[in-house]
């Protein structure tokens, strides 16, 4: 069991349904959940799920949400290639929380899209106690946001 950082593969057919709208203002609602070092979310997560989550005081199961104060962009890097792009506009943030298990992974999710998976976000293995864990968002560029769909 590991858990891998990748864009879901669902998600990615879901776009060509038009299930996920990140809209600023009229789009749906996104949420984060932390993962347990020793869960097992990766590219073929479909939807979001208590198993593997992590529990504690202070988190509650599902995580937290997602501020989407920026609605996607994308730009044509040449004539026949593209980048569409995507960041929460502010880090994602578990208050006060002491989560003693180790964890490793966020998983973004569609909480308006019965719980869809999006993504799944990798980095060290932490704990915490009693304090702030806060998971600082990249820029939004071509190049640095959180999702990003490129043609070539």
């Amino acid at each position: 069991m590991a858990n891998t950082q990748a864009m879901c593969t669902s998600f990615m057919q879901e776009l060509m349904t038009a299930t996920h709208n990140f809209t600023t203002g009229t789009g749906n609602t996104f949420k984060a959940a932390l993962y347990l070092a020793s869960a097992t979310v990766n590219a073929s997560t479909t939807a979001y799920s208590s198993t593997g989550e992590v529990t504690g005081t202070n988190y509650t199961a599902g995580g937290v949400a997602v501020t989407n104060g920026t609605s996607p962009s994308s730009t044509n890097t040449s004539a026949t290639a593209g980048v569409a792009y995507w960041t929460p506009s502010a880090s994602i943030t578990y208050t006060n929380v002491t989560l003693s298990t180790a964890f490793d992974a966020v998983l973004i999710y569609n909480s308006s899209a019965s719980d869809k998976a999006v993504s799944v976000h990798t980095f060290g293995s932490q704990t915490i106690t009693a304090g702030t864990f806060t998971l600082t968002m990249p820029s939004n560029t071509t190049s640095t946001a959180l999702i990003r769909l490129a043609t070539t």
